[in-house]
Formats: C-alpha cells, sequence, structure tokens
C-alpha cells in the first residue's frame, strides 16, 4: 500500500520533473547515473557512453515515468515498488552529489543555506529504507 500524503507526493512530482529535465539537458550532476567505465582511459571511455549512454538514458526516463503514472495509486505491485526504489535512489544520488554528501557529514543547522535541500535528501533516504523494508517483509 502506498500511504504518502498529498504533499508528499507533490514533492516527489516535482522532483521527479527536475530530474528528468536534468536528464534531458545533460547538464552536470549526473555522474552518479552514468558512472565511468574506464575513467583512466578516455578512448574507451568515449566507446563506453556511445554505446551505454543512451540505453541508461532510457532506464531512468522509463523508471521516472512510472512513479510519475502510479504516484496517486493506493498500492503498487514487486515491479512497480523495485522501479521506485531505482528512481527513489537516483533523486538522491543526483541531490547528493550536488550537496556533497559523504559519509562522515554531520547534520546541518536549521539556518544552514542547504538545510531544506538537506531535509528532502533525508526525506529521499528514509523514503528509500521503507520502500527496501516493503520489499524485504
Amino acid at each position: 500500500m502506498v500511504d504518502l500524503p498529498d504533499h508528499e507526493r507533490g514533492l516527489l512530482r516535482s522532483l521527479l520533473g527536475q530530474l528528468r529535465e536534468l536528464l534531458l539537458s545533460g547538464e552536470g550532476g549526473l555522474q552518479r547515473l552514468f558512472p565511468p567505465a574506464y575513467a583512466d582511459d578516455p578512448e574507451r571511455e568515449a566507446e563506453y557512453r556511445a554505446m551505454v549512454h543512451d540505453e541508461l538514458l532510457e532506464r531512468h526516463l522509463a523508471s521516472l515515468d512510472t512513479v510519475e503514472e502510479t504516484l496517486e495509486a493506493t498500492s503498487v505491485d514487486e515491479a512497480q515498488l523495485l522501479t521506485w526504489m531505482g528512481a527513489i535512489n537516483d533523486l538522491r544520488l543526483v541531490l547528493g552529489t550536488r550537496l556533497d554528501v559523504s559519509e562522515d557529514m554531520v547534520r546541518v543547522e536549521p539556518d544552514h543555506p542547504d538545510a531544506g535541500a538537506f531535509a528532502v535528501y533525508d526525506y529521499l533516504t528514509w523514503l528509500l529504507d521503507q520502500i527496501v523494508d516493503a520489499l524485504s517483509g
């Protein structure tokens, strides 16, 4: 069962739209979604990107489509929930990259300029944990 309040669904809808725009624009901040395979070999890396980039992009966009299509649903099946997990993780990775999140970070103060973005990151982390619990239970 999907039991998200309207404001959380609205937040997710907004974040999904922003990620879609970022994916389609190809702007920075996407390195975690398109990691290099040959970081030390630019020629092989270019070949790799030419082979897999479009497929990875389509997969990310399809995940966003599924979440957007099921965002108002009261329940989702296991395949849809797995897709949610991937899309929420993509959102976390991009936001975490932009915030330069690391394992040794401490909580930011409420008056920090990025406090709102860190709160969204924490929410996505919590939501991802809820999805993992639902899939394992």
